[in-house]
């Protein structure tokens, strides 16, 4: 081997300070300039390498330009352990180098390998959580349904002696006693709706009006009767006019609420009802928490009984005065044919008017007489399908001619249908009495009004369903103030009536299934009103 000391020159070149040379290798130094920043930097320079010789150049003082330089010769041996050597000292280089690497993948490995562990660990521990929790989540499960109304449900899970065993035949237990007792329940809640249902038909088919109201006197139920005896005119029981459970009884009859407040369990009341007097039967029976009322509207049994009374009071009139009439008029005409030449004559002028007073007197007796027979033994109906306008229009003709001071007007054109099945006779009557009144009270009000006022009496016929409707309206003195007893029997405000005319009209209406009613007009007068039933039913004892 040899070595060398070598100083660069100003012109770049390199010259030998000193040399080391322990062979007799004189070969000359081969060396390239593009290795002199390399060797300026301290790093060292391979000049020539081959199997048998390395030469190598180092910087010993970079500013100064002095290198060594050291050359070996080698044998092939030598050379192929330097040469493992070197691959060694690249591989461990490049080990050194990706030692980060390297290792920042095997933390990822790590943490991926421990991130699994722990998750699979994670996911036995649920499992077995699970496995142990289900039998409470399916109890729970089972709570919420049976909240839900499903008492039929069963845990056919674990029952065994351990806990849950326990827990889980004990929520059976409950289950089945729910079931049961839902299954009672609902048994007698079938019962008590069925009896509701029985007891709410009973009430709905009686006639009588039934009233239930708490301790405050609201109203907590009423049956249709009640409604339609309570319910002002105008309105519909029950449907779209008012509604009365929860009202005050005061509001609605306050003559029920006055009997409860005295302590009254029995009572005949009368009750306005609009324009109509009702007369009711009442019973209050007293509960738990209110009472309860019934009462039945006898208004009309009433009125029959005084109508019977009358007819029976009429016919016995009629009997006692009518036997005396005859004898009084025949010996009064024979007085005035007898005795009349023997009166003188300024006496004979008195002595007519005494003897015609009687006359007169007796036929007026006997107009009377004969209405007491009409109101007690009218007979009974005979109907016959007759043209009411043509019935209509004769009886205001009849009157027309006899009052030719009043306007008569008969409207029909809301009447459709003409035909009316009636006893012609009384449906004559009946139309002649209103009309009758109806004249009377117009002819009242023109002698008081002293020539200013003109009498109208108005007939108006309209359809009414199954019925036909027929309204005298007239500008006369009006109702009288006790207006719901006008169709009583010997009921009447004039000097000379007897009551008997509208009571008469009532019984045919009643008789032809019909009705009357009785209204003011805005101008004071009075507006009648009747329905008659197109196909009345055949009244016993009369014929069609």
């Amino acid at each position: 081997s040899e070595s060398a000391v070598l100083q660069r020159m100003p012109d770049g070149s390199l010259r030998t300070a000193a040399i080391l040379n322990l062979t007799e290798d004189n070969s000359p130094l081969e060396f390239s300039r593009a290795a002199l920043p390399r060797l300026e930097q301290g790093e060292f320079a391979v000049v020539a390498g081959s199997p048998e010789r390395i030469e190598a150049l180092v910087a010993i003082d970079p500013d100064s330009g002095v290198f060594l330089y050291n050359a070996r010769t080698t044998e092939e041996k030598m050379f192929n352990s330097w040469a493992r050597a070197q691959s060694i000292v690249t591989a461990y280089g490049r080990l050194t180098s990706s030692a980060r690497t390297l290792q920042l993948r095997f933390n990822i490995a790590l943490v991926t390998v421990s991130l699994l562990l722990v998750g699979v660990a994670i996911w036995f521990a649920l499992r077995f959580a699970d496995r142990q929790v289900e039998p409470l989540t399916d109890l729970v499960a089972a709570a919420r349904k049976v909240g839900q109304g499903n008492f039929a449900l069963r845990l056919e899970g674990r029952t065994g002696a351990d806990e849950i065993g326990l827990l889980n035949r004990a929520f059976n237990r409950m289950t089945a006693q729910l079931d049961k007792q839902t299954q009672a329940l609902v048994s007698a809640n079938r019962q008590i709706d069925d009896r509701r249902a029985f007891t709410e038909a009973v009430l709905e088919s009686v006639t009588a009006g039934v009233i239930s109201v708490d301790d405050k006197m609201r109203v907590t139920l009423m049956n249709s009767s009640a409604q339609t005896l309570l319910a002002p005119q105008g309105s519909i029981p029950g449907g779209n006019g008012i509604s009365m459970i929860g009202q005050s009884l005061d509001a609605l009859a306050p003559e029920l609420s006055r009997m409860i407040a005295d302590g009254k369990e029995r009572a005949i009341i009368t009750h306005a009802k609009g324009t109509e007097l009702l007369t009711l039967a009442v019973t209050v029976a007293p509960g738990t928490s209110g009472h309860v009322i019934t009462f039945e509207d006898i208004t009309r049994q009433l009125l029959d009984q005084r109508q019977a009374a009358w007819s029976d009071v009429a016919r016995r009139i009629a009997h006692e005065i009518k036997n005396p009439l005859t004898p009084i008029q025949l010996a009064t005409e024979r007085l005035k044919r007898r005795y009349r030449t023997q009166v003188g004559d300024e006496d004979r002028d008195l002595f007519d008017e005494l003897t015609n007073t009687i006359v007169r007197q007796v036929g007026d007796l006997r107009k009377m007489v004969d209405e007491f027979s009409s109101f007690a033994r009218l007979p009974k109906p005979v109907f016959r399908d007759e043209d009411a306008l043509d019935l209509v229009r004769q009886a205001v003709f009849l009157q027309e001619v006899a009052h030719s001071g009043i306007a008569f007007s008969v409207k029909s054109t809301e009447l459709a249908d003409r035909e009316l099945r009636c006893d012609r006779h009384q449906f004559g009557q009946a139309m002649t009495n209103v009309l009758k009144n109806a004249v009377e009270a117009v002819e009242a009000r023109a002698a008081e009004a002293l020539g200013l006022y003109a009498g109208e009496i108005a007939v108006t016929m309209r359809d009414a369903g199954d019925a036909i409707a027929i309204t005298i309206e007239d500008n006369g003195i009006g109702l009288p103030n006790d207006r719901e007893r006008i169709t009583e029997p010997y009921m009447t405000t004039r000097e000379k009536g007897t009551g008997l005319g509208l009571a008469i009209v009532n019984k045919i209406v009643d008789e032809h299934e019909g009705d009357m009613s009785f209204a003011s007009t805005p101008e004071g007068g009075t507006r009648v009103t009747l329905r008659f039933a197109r196909n009345p039913q055949p009244v016993d004892g009369g014929a069609v």
